[in-house]
C-alpha cells in the first residue's frame, strides 16, 4: 500500500542536527509508487526490554515505523514474563490493552508494537535491535542470543552502566559488538522516561563510530518532534556520560536528603561533571570534550540530579541515615525498576582502585563508601579537603 501524503512529507522533512546535519540525501527517500513488498532493505526493529524505558522508547519508535516506508510497521517488544497480581501474563496484557500496566501505566504504546515473552523469536527477523534493559543482565541476554540474529543486524544500546572484569572496564555497546559480532551505536540524553512519555520535549545524542550513515538510521527511528535526536562520533564519550551521572545523581540525593541546599547541589553537580569527564578521558583518551555538552552530557545530568530515580532513592537514603538498604528502597519506591548508580558507583570504585588512583576522584570514591555503609550520608561533602588535588585531573588522560 503506497504511504499516505503525511508520511512522504515527514519522511522528507526529518531533522538530522549536530555532526551528521545536512546528510539526508532525497535519494533516500522511496518513491511512493513502490509497493512496500518491493522496498529494499526494510528495516525491521525489536526493542530488548521493556521496561520503563525500554517502553518510551517502544512508544517513540512505533510512532516512527509507521512513518517512514524504510521500517515495517511492527515493533517487537521482548517482555520479561511476569505474572501480575491479577493472575495475568504481562505480556499478554500488554498486546491486549496496548500499555504496559505495570512499568508505564497510562500511555498506549502504539498499536504496532507486540509484546513477545520469547527472546529468541522477538529478534529473529529483526535487522535492528535495541537493547534497553539493566545493564547488569546485558551479559547473559547477549550470550543467550549468540548465532540467533541476524548476520546483518545493526545494535544500539540505551543502557546506563559497564561491567568491570579482569581485565578491565568494559561499556556494554563494547559488550554486545564482541559477543554478537554486531556494530553497536549507543542513544542517552536527558531523559526522564515518563516525561517523554506524555510528549514533553526532550532531546537526546546518538553516538556511532564510522558509519555515519547508520547513525542517519538511528536519528530517523528516534527523533519525533518532542524528542529531538542528534549525533556526535564518539560512542564511548556518550556512554560513560550516560553512565557515569548516575553516581553524581546519588550524590546529589544525599545533598537533598540532608537538606544541605542548592548552592551544595550546585557545587556537587559541576565537580560530578569533572570526574565525569575526568575519569571518561581516563579508559579513553579519544572521547571528545564538546560530547559533555551534549544532551547525553550536562544535560543529562542536571536532569537526572533534579529528578532521577538515583536521586530520589538517594534522598530517601539520606534521610533514613542510611539505615535502610538501597535494595530495600529500590523495591520499595521504584515498582520494579532498578537502580544504576549504586552498581556503577562499585563499577567505578574498582576501577580507581585497581589503578590507585581513587584520591583523585573524591566525589565518585565517597558515593560508594557512602552507598556501602563505610561512610555516612553527610561525609558526602567531607571530601572536600581533598579538592585541592583536583586540578592533576586534567591531565589524567595519559594516567591510562
Amino acid at each position: 500500500m503506497a504511504p499516505s501524503m503525511e508520511s512522504q512529507q515527514q519522511d522528507q522533512q526529518i531533522p538530522l542536527v549536530g555532526p551528521i546535519n545536512g546528510n539526508a540525501s532525497v535519494n533516500n527517500i522511496i518513491p511512493v509508487a513502490v509497493a512496500d513488498d518491493e522496498v529494499p532493505q526494510k528495516s525491521r526493529v525489536t526493542v530488548v526490554g521493556s521496561g520503563n524505558w525500554g517502553s518510551v522508547a517502544a512508544k517513540l519508535i512505533a510512532s516512527n515505523t509507521l512513518n517512514f516506508n524504510s521500517f515495517h510497521d511492527e515493533v517487537r517488544m521482548w517482555v520479561f514474563e511476569e505474572t501480575l497480581p491479577s493472575g495475568e501474563k504481562l505480556s499478554e496484557v500488554i498486546n491486549r490493552t496496548n500499555e504496559n500496566v505495570k512499568y508505564l501505566p497510562g500511555i498506549k504504546l502504539g498499536k504496532n508494537v507486540v509484546a513477545d515473552p520469547d527472546l529468541e523469536h522477538a529478534v529473529r527477523d529483526a535487522n535492528m535491535l535495541v537493547f534497553v534493559t539493566p545493564h547488569q543482565f546485558m551479559e547473559g541476554i547477549c550470550k543467550r542470543l549468540v548465532g540467533k540474529i541476524r548476520k546483518d543486524a545493526q545494535a544500539i544500546s540505551l543502557i546506563k552502566g559497564m561491567e568491570v572484569k579482569r581485565e578491565g572496564p568494559c561499556m556494554i555497546s563494547t559488550l554486545i559488538s564482541e559477543i554478537l559480532g554486531i556494530n553497536c551505536c549507543v542513544l542517552c540524553g536527558a531523559n526522564i522516561a515518563n516525561e517523554i512519555a506524555v510528549e514533553k520535549f526532550s532531546e537526546a545524542t546518538v553516538g556511532y563510530r564510522e558509519n555515519k550513515e547508520i547513525a542517519e538510521k538511528w536519528v530517523r527511528l528516534f527523533n519525533t518532534p518532542y524528542f529531538m535526536v542528534s549525533a556526535v562520533q564518539d560512542v564511548e564519550g556518550v556512554e560513560l556520560c550516560g553512565t557515569l551521572k548516575n553516581v553524581v545523581a546519588l550524590a546529589a540525593g544525599f545533598v537533598d536528603g540532608l537538606d544541605m541546599g542548592n548552592n551544595t547541589k550546585a557545587a556537587i553537580m559541576r565537580i560530578g561533571l569533572r570526574e565525569m569527564k575526568a575519569f571518561s578521558k581516563l579508559l579513553f583518551p579519544s572521547v571528545k570534550d564538546n560530547t559533555f555538552f551534549e544532551s547525553c552530557g550536562v544535560a543529562d545530568l542536571i536532569t537526572t540530579c533534579l529528578g532521577g530515580r538515583n536521586r530520589k532513592c538517594a534522598d530517601a537514603f539520606a534521610r533514613n541515615g542510611g539505615k535502610r538498604s538501597f535494595d530495600e528502597l529500590e523495591a520499595e519506591m521504584l515498582q520494579g525498576q532498578k537502580l544504576q548508580g549504586v552498581s556503577t558507583a562499585k563499577e567505578v570504585y574498582e576501577v580507581l582502585s585497581h589503578r590507585g588512583l581513587l584520591q583523585l576522584f573524591p566525589l565518585f570514591s565517597t558515593v560508594h563508601e557512602i552507598c556501602s555503609g563505610r561512610l555516612a550520608p553527610s561525609a558526602i561533602v567531607e571530601y572536600t579537603e581533598h579538592s585541592a588535588r583536583l586540578p592533576l585531573l586534567e591531565g589524567s588522560a595519559h594516567l591510562n
